[in-house]
């Protein structure tokens, strides 16, 4: 597959990362080409950091791995979404999930 579909419109595409066993929508990060080229081929999830501008691999340091089991783009070609299995907490804060705040008047 030519990866420069997704790239067009610039170098960074973001990435929704979602709970394979629960549907839960676990992150939002941002790929390059190469953080999705490392996804594609080991089966981990890899992000690039737009704040200290390097790759990462989201568990390296934590344990709190995500492993791919899907993986689909959008019709404009401009957003990626992973479904994964995760081990652990997928927020740095240690919330399951980066989306816990809800807006008042708008919780569950």
């Amino acid at each position: 597959m030519n990866l420069d579909l997704f790239f067009q419109k610039g170098d960074l595409i973001p990435a929704i990362v979602q709970e394979a066993s629960t549907g839960q929508v676990l992150m939002l990060a941002y790929m390059n080409r190469e953080s999705l080229e490392k996804t594609l081929s080991t089966g981990d999830t890899w992000f690039y950091s737009r704040s200290r501008k390097t790759l990462w691999n989201k568990g390296a340091s934590s344990g709190h791995r995500q492993k791919v089991q899907r993986m689909y783009y959008d019709c404009d070609e401009d957003t990626i979404l992973a479904v994964v299995e995760q081990t652990g907490n997928a927020c740095h804060t240690g919330a399951h999930s980066c989306f816990y705040r809800a807006f008042p008047g708008y919780e569950k």
